[in-house]
């Protein structure tokens, strides 16, 4: 099932193309991982994107001469990329330039202290130092393990599917091993002592929609993620990667079409045959694959077929991960000082989370995110100027904020304290503005709850446990992206497209 075919004689023109036919709801990175790798497979892939762009959260928009990339920032694990492009027969530096970013990111306290964070492991040790002194030891001890947790949960798990309860058993000494029973937060206090430098080694899940007070400590492989392998940044933004990967469909003579709604996914005889657009198009499929919220999909996509595991009451237990507050802004002046990524952190951390995630209540105070990619690419901004974007965690839709009202001065209360902190001066120069909230991501993503990035990596919303990469509800219906397995960022949604390998009958059982 993994040998790929022989390269594809595609039909010419006044031909039909009699390859068999996969159709991918949504372009998002899972998505359009999914419609290379299927492409390399012997499929014609149709792409519907309902957006008028292809990226779903990683959309591009561009406003008075500046351009922002919508939702991911952070490019770990090229190889996966790399591999991408190989199946499609090029190298991924003939389309795209990945610049390393250094430092990774730097993590200002609420104190005032600083901390560069970065894959320099002499460097990081001297940072420890003299931040903690007493923790060195067991900074190094943590990072030994999370290179272990590494190796067994990316390295080995995360491309694999879990279809069945015994995948799941056959990983339980190995996760019982690893303490990923524990939160990752936990996991980190057992060996730091420094409140500041917990917090440094424990936020990783936050950028996949998790709370590190309750997200599985496996997760904690994030860091040697970023230290093995880097962190970098496309050259002309996300979007420019997105760009790419849509080429890389088009030359293996497949179909990105957008501004295109699906409004249900067909089925006969318990097997999925294709989609309807709310245009009243109809569009018959081998196999179909969603990109989508799985919880939308299943329940709004398949909703008159009866569920037996993700039925609709299912779904609205589920735990959600948190809503996301963002803030794009371009000034007429440059923050020379300002890093590529900088996390400002808020006088309270647990209580803080707390609210955000349990409580989903908004508080008036908040850590921050914020991006400034023209340090590693100018030409994202008019001569002069610098690009910004800036995150602030927050409720889902099922707290009780109405954002209609709360949104305008939530953006100015961040922009006071951006003023007064790091970007001195900020309210004389600000030319463009733009925001989003969660009531954007329920509208324009379709994600349940407006949740940033679906169902919170929880153990047990973590590998079986987790909508399955293979419906368990209907035949040649498949998903990718961060609602199934491995879960959220972008290494996650690109691998949930190669376990598509594993599930995802050869395109020659359909000829």
């Amino acid at each position: 099932m993994n040998a790929l075919p022989p390269p594809q004689v595609f039909a010419k023109a006044g031909q039909t193309d009699t390859r068999p036919h996969a159709v991918v709801i949504g372009s998002g990175f899972g998505g359009l991982a999914a419609a290379i790798r299927l492409g390399a497979r012997g499929y014609r892939v149709t792409v519907l994107e309902r957006l008028a762009e292809p990226g779903g959260r990683a959309a591009v928009f561009r406003q008075d001469g500046f351009t922002f990339d919508a939702g991911p920032t952070i490019i770990t694990a090229p190889f996966l990329l790399e591999d991408l492009w190989a199946l499609a027969g090029r190298k991924l530096a003939d389309d795209v330039e990945l610049r390393s970013v250094s430092p990774f990111y730097r993590i200002i306290f609420n104190d005032g202290t600083a901390f560069d964070c970065d894959g320099d492991a002499d460097a990081m040790r001297s940072r420890v130092q003299a931040l903690a002194p007493g923790d060195v030891q067991g900074y190094e001890k943590f990072i030994a393990l999370s290179e272990e947790i590494y190796r067994i949960g990316f390295e080995k798990l995360a491309h694999k599917a879990f279809g069945s309860w015994t995948d799941m058993l056959r990983i339980l000494p190995e996760l019982v091993r690893l303490s990923g029973y524990r939160s990752v937060s936990g996991l980190v206090a057992r060996y730091i002592r420094d409140k500041r430098l917990r917090i440094a080694l424990s936020f990783h899940p936050l950028l996949v929609g998790g709370n590190p007070l309750d997200t599985s400590a496996i997760y904690a492989l994030i860091l040697y993620l970023e230290r093995k392998s880097g962190v970098h940044f496309p050259i002309g933004g996300t979007g420019a990667l997105v760009t790419a990967m849509a080429r890389l469909i088009e030359r293996q003579g497949n179909r990105l079409r957008t501004a295109v709604t699906v409004e249900e996914i067909l089925v006969d005889d318990g097997k999925a045959v294709g989609v309807t657009l709310q245009t009243g198009e109809t569009i018959s499929a081998d196999i179909v694959v969603s990109n989508g919220c799985v919880g939308w999909t299943y329940k709004n996509l398949l909703r008159r077929q009866k569920k037996k595991r993700w039925s609709d009451k299912k779904i609205a237990r589920a735990k959600y991960s948190m809503g996301l507050f963002v803030w794009y802004f371009g000034t007429a002046k440059q923050y020379a000082d300002v890093p590529h990524h900088t996390i400002l952190l808020g006088p309270r951390h647990d209580a803080l989370l707390r609210d955000i995630f349990d409580a989903k209540y908004l508080a008036d105070d908040f850590s921050l995110y914020l991006h400034r990619p023209t340090a590693t690419d100018p030409s994202l901004a008019p001569a002069g100027c610098d690009a910004f974007y800036v995150l602030s965690p927050v409720p889902n839709l099922q707290g009780m904020v109405n954002w209609q009202q709360a949104a305008e001065s939530y953006r100015q209360t961040i922009e006071t304290y951006l003023n007064a902190s790091i970007l001195p001066g900020l309210s004389d120069c600000i030319v463009t503005s733009k925001i989003m909230t969660p009531l954007d991501f329920k509208e324009n993503y379709l994600s349940l709850h407006g949740a940033g990035f679906g169902m919170a990596p929880r153990l047990l919303q973590s590998a079986w446990f987790r909508p399955h990469n293979k419906s368990e509800e209907i035949e040649n219906l498949f998903f990718v992206g961060a609602g199934t397995h491995p879960g959220a960022g972008v290494p996650g949604v690109i691998s949930s497209a190669r376990v598509l390998d594993e599930v995802v009958p050869d395109a020659a059982v359909f000829r």
